[in-house]
């Protein structure tokens, strides 16, 4: 009998994959120091999830048993009143994670094309290679996505164009004027679908996303409650498109995809809109507190339109992410997203960012070639 190889089963382009480089555990940091750790890796909320969303999630555990509404009835109903858009024109994901593969999924074959921008969320590439179509990287424009260099990227096997705006790592965003001229510019076959994660967090009146989505254009908008909501631990996303793009995604999706906890507290956590701007205007303010600091300590980073800021510290990000862990603060070293010499830091508590900005001063300090 010959000896089994898993290699024999594998796609070609299976085997090209290179999986996503989840950041480091906080719980992990904490036992390798002994101490606790603060974690400015993962763009979460550091004020934590809604006090009415954790009420909602305890009054939901005697029920943990059953199965949830595999279609998200009553949080759909929410999110379309809430949005001013139909049920049929939004469905649910376990993160918006799960709706960026999904759609890769669902439109993407061998033989099609998808493209994202070289410097943006690594989903979108891999979610393009999982599906076996063929992947285009688009450069940046500066620190800003290039919809120029995206639409002369197009061809006639484009299918889907992933898009992050604002655009993960580097914080930049562009224009709803910008987006509708490239929207027009596109073919009408080419679904795009636009990733606005960190939406609560950048200047009001940069997105009409929405009314492209009433007015039924090629768009899929994804949105999460992984961020402003607090409730990254209980993966869940939403996307908003056109009816029939809608129907052609849940025909692909697994059922019930989204835990009975995770939609109970994301309909609490929409009713709770001081939280919301709690959690924005913290953002906002420590933004301005960490963006002057670094400025006086001499650092450079991009300005952001997000929860996080990419610093480049003009040294290698790997050693720098090595010397802050051992400080007990955790950040993203951003190399395998193009960037060797930066890091990606989200703004947490005063707290948080004054111990991040004391263990900077410290690190910056040490020799550039030192390792330990």
């Amino acid at each position: 009998m010959s000896k089994f190889s898993i290699n024999s089963l594998l796609p070609f382009w299976a085997s090209r994959i290179q999986p996503y480089p989840a950041g480091k555990p906080i719980e992990e940091v904490e036992r390798e120091l002994g101490h606790s750790a603060i974690k400015l890796a993962s763009n979460e909320n550091p004020l934590g999830p809604s006090p009415r969303a954790l009420e909602a999630i305890r009054m939901s555990l005697d029920r943990v048993h059953l199965y949830p509404d595999s279609g998200g009835y009553e949080l759909r109903r929410k999110l379309a009143e809430h949005l001013q858009l139909e049920m049929s024109q939004i469905i649910l994901g376990a993160g918006s994670t799960e709706l960026i593969e999904l759609a890769a999924k669902t439109f993407l074959s061998g033989g099609d094309q998808g493209i994202t921008s070289q410097s943006s969320f690594l989903i979108y590439r891999l979610a393009i290679q999982e599906a076996g179509a063929g992947l285009t990287l688009a450069p940046l424009e500066g620190m800003n996505v290039d919809l120029t260099a995206i639409r002369q990227a197009i061809t006639p096997r484009t299918k889907l164009v992933f898009l992050a705006n604002p655009n993960n790592p580097t914080g930049t965003s562009f224009t709803a004027a910008k987006f509708d001229a490239f929207l027009d510019a596109i073919p009408a076959h080419v679904l795009v679908v636009l990733d606005e994660a960190y939406y609560h967090y950048a200047a009001p009146g940069y997105s009409r996303s929405l009314d492209l989505v009433r007015a039924g254009r090629n768009v899929l908008v994804l949105r999460t409650f992984s961020k402003v909501y607090g409730l990254a631990g209980l993966r869940l996303g939403y996307g908003c498109g056109h009816p029939e793009l809608i129907e052609s995604l849940n025909r692909v999706r697994a059922p019930f995809n989204t835990s009975r906890p995770a939609q109970t507290a994301a309909l609490a956590a929409l009713e709770d809109r001081e939280y919301v701007e709690r959690s924005v205007e913290l953002n906002f303010t420590e933004m301005r507190f960490v963006t002057e600091e670094l400025t006086f300590l001499g650092i450079r980073f991009t300005p952001s339109n997000a929860n996080f800021l990419l610093i480049d510290t003009a040294r290698d990000c790997e050693q720098d992410f090595l010397r802050l862990l051992r400080e007990g603060v955790i950040v993203r070293p951003m190399k395998v997203y193009g960037f060797p010499t930066s890091l990606r830091v989200t703004i947490g508590t005063h707290a948080d960012n004054e111990s991040f900005l004391a263990a900077m001063r410290r690190i910056a300090r040490a020799p550039a070639s030192a390792n330990t």
